[in-house]
């Protein structure tokens, strides 16, 4: 049997609606808690394949979050190997991180249900499914740069650098396609101290999410079983 292992850094930004259908493909999905977990030694780099999740700190806060050293590390060596990587949001600025590429504050939050613009190139990947319905979830203060040897594959409004890959194997998300529409409410609360700090009102995307929320679980499972198709 296959296996996914997913390093969580908030208990509600899980794998969402990706965990059945990993679970449906075969793989057997255990999860790395951030900060308790070791993640540092040979699992992580053996996998079939390791999945970087979302949190609230920043990809080069390893002063104040040390065990962001060890992960980083463990993201690199899978990106040296070209083993299957998946990162979303806090997990693809480690990535970029980890390929020289900088990551930075952007200087205002992107919270919300917003469109996206697919580039050429992500009209040929396995984002292409997002061409019909253009939008995502987006929870991020950071954005990174695109790292050398990849593909920039979409963008926003309010951040340019929205997805990149290398080749097959490694996919970095700044969105969180992965959300599960049914447990937003999750969300809400445990992030209820930032939306009250940035103005935002969780009555706003609860109806966001009452309106697009199942066309985002049909086409961000599009996504992914487009991408996992192309693990081999």
């Amino acid at each position: 049997m296959k296996t996914a292992i997913a390093i969580r850094h908030l208990a509600f930004e899980d794998l969402g609606i990706l965990q059945p259908l990993l679970q449906a493909r075969g793989f057997r999905i255990e999860y790395r808690e951030a900060g308790v977990d070791r993640l540092d030694g040979l699992a992580l780099e053996q996998v079939d394949l390791l999945i970087a999740l979302g949190g609230p700190i920043g990809a080069f806060d390893d002063e104040l979050y040390p065990f962001l050293v060890d992960e980083l590390g463990a993201i690199r060596r899978r990106l040296q190997a070209r083993r299957p990587i998946l990162g979303i949001c806090l997990g693809a600025q480690l990535m970029a991180r980890a390929l020289g590429a900088g990551v930075a504050a952007m200087g205002h939050k992107e919270i919300g249900f917003a469109e996206l613009q697919l580039t050429e190139a992500g009209m040929r990947s396995a984002l292409a499914p997002l061409a019909d319905s253009p939008l995502a979830l987006h929870w991020h203060g950071d954005q990174f740069d695109i790292p050398d040897g990849a593909q920039r594959l979409a963008a926003s409004a309010r951040c340019p650098n929205q997805a990149f890959a290398i080749g097959n194997h490694a996919l970095g998300l700044q969105f969180h396609l992965e959300a599960d529409p049914q447990r937003l409410e999750s969300w809400l609360v445990g992030h209820a101290c930032e939306l009250a700090a940035t103005g935002i009102d969780p009555r706003t995307l609860r109806e966001q999410c009452r309106r697009h929320g199942e066309t985002l679980r049909r086409q961000g499972s599009l996504v992914f079983a487009r991408w996992l198709d192309g693990l081999g």
